[in-house]
């Protein structure tokens, strides 16, 4: 078996793979987002994750920072919509020292007041930075139009108001409301059995009994906004997207291949060919697919001079236009799920991101893909299910716009 899936007395959940390599990696993963975050607490949980490593009722931030750096290894976190992870890498004869530190950041923090003042700071120069970087900037923006009025599309940052009025209460209340055992998964990958490993676990964490409610909130029906918003720069960037599939959805591995037929990492990507090999257009442009739990976002990324914008998003539009009228021929499709299976391999090489990836996925659908199970189902995918999805995701009244049109000043035009 590529993986075990075990759970401990209180029922956490745990999936762990052996491998014979020094170097192992280990995650808690939280199903609490910055989508669970409620009126004046946008940018809470992203804040959390900064003060989980401020202190707790053992020790202060430079024993957590220096804990595993003392050995080597590394400590680190992030937040998206839907999760906060904490995780570790090590030397494998850490295991305990690693899962007795991630234990007690993430069930003992005390959020002392002043560390808290000062990762507001560090926050808000994080704000700042992303506000300069509008290739950046403009997929949460797209999000926020696209999913209105529902956290789902606030920036996990949060706003430099929302910011400042962040503090130890609040975070301790999030905390109490999300962080249950039912929420929670670990994940790890590293030269240790399942039996030692299910052992220092119950040590750790097999006390603890809280459990949290499911999450509830429900989406509101969106229409798609085509927006145009002139900002200073010397480059244009705009997103085309469109409503898509939830992580559980039957149809979400088919938009995965359509994805990355149309603009994935491959130089030999649609839209790189017809775009910018053909034209010359843009140099950054591509395609993604964001499954949420109950919902989706596809959509199309470019940059581009502010005199093409247009231009490269008809043809955008003509690109779509081919999926959607034209089924792959047999051979388009072998290499298209040749490509995307290839490129899965590769990234589960990287332990430390086939962890994280281990953690999400049980965390999100309650079970892991082996390869061979994934390289089935896309394997099973057929020219006429493209052209479906392609139609029902892709179709040209369900799109929205975002395009950030460049003010070059006019002293700076060639």
């Amino acid at each position: 078996m590529e993986f075990d899936i075990f759970e401990l007395s209180n029922g956490l959940r745990v999936v762990h793979k052996p491998v014979k390599r020094p170097v192992a990696h280990l995650g808690l993963s939280i199903a609490a987002g910055s989508r669970d975050e409620g009126p004046q607490e946008e940018g809470l949980a992203h804040f959390i994750e900064h003060c989980l490593f401020k202190g707790t009722q053992r020790r202060r931030a430079y024993h957590i920072l220096s804990r595993m750096e003392n050995v080597g290894g590394e400590l680190n976190a992030y937040t998206s919509k839907e999760e906060t992870v904490l995780y570790s890498s090590f030397l494998k004869e850490y295991y305990p020292r690693a899962l007795e530190l991630l234990t007690d950041v993430a069930f003992h923090s005390t959020f002392p007041l002043h560390e808290c003042r000062k990762e507001q700071e560090v926050i808000l120069d994080e704000i700042n930075a992303y506000r300069d970087t509008p290739s950046e900037r403009i997929f949460d923006e797209f999000e926020d139009q696209l999913f209105a009025k529902h956290p789902l599309g606030h920036n996990i940052l949060g706003t430099p108001q929302s910011v400042r009025q962040l503090g130890p209460e609040k975070a301790q209340h999030f905390m109490q409301r999300l962080y249950g055992l039912n929420r929670m998964v670990v994940s790890s990958v590293g030269n240790i059995s399942s039996p030692k490993l299910k052992q220092w676990l119950e040590r750790y964490l097999g006390h603890h009994k809280a459990w949290a409610p499911e999450r509830t909130t429900e989406l509101p029906p969106t229409l798609p906004q085509q927006k145009t918003e002139q900002h200073p720069g010397f480059q244009s960037h705009a997103i085309l997207g469109f409503q898509a599939y939830p992580a559980y959805h039957a149809k979400s591995r088919v938009l995965m291949l359509l994805s990355n037929l149309l603009g994935g990492p491959g130089m030999n990507s649609r839209l790189n060919l017809n775009i910018r090999e053909k034209y010359g257009f843009t140099y950054h442009l591509e395609s993604f697919y964001q499954p949420y739990s109950d919902t989706g976002l596809f959509g199309i990324y470019l940059g581009t001079d502010p005199g093409t914008v247009n231009r490269a998003l008809q043809l955008v539009q003509k690109e779509l236009r081919r999926l959607r009228d034209q089924k792959l021929g047999t051979l388009q499709l072998s290499k298209a799920k040749k490509q995307l299976l290839g490129q899965i391999a590769m990234a589960r090489e990287n332990n430390n991101a086939l962890m994280l990836s281990y953690g999400k996925s049980l965390l999100t659908h309650n079970t892991i893909d082996t390869f061979a199970d994934i390289a089935e189902k896309v394997e099973a995918i057929t020219a006429e299910e493209l052209q479906e999805v392609a139609r029902e995701i892709m179709a040209p009244e369900r799109a929205g716009q975002l395009i950030y049109q460049a003010q070059v000043p006019e002293h700076e035009l060639l």
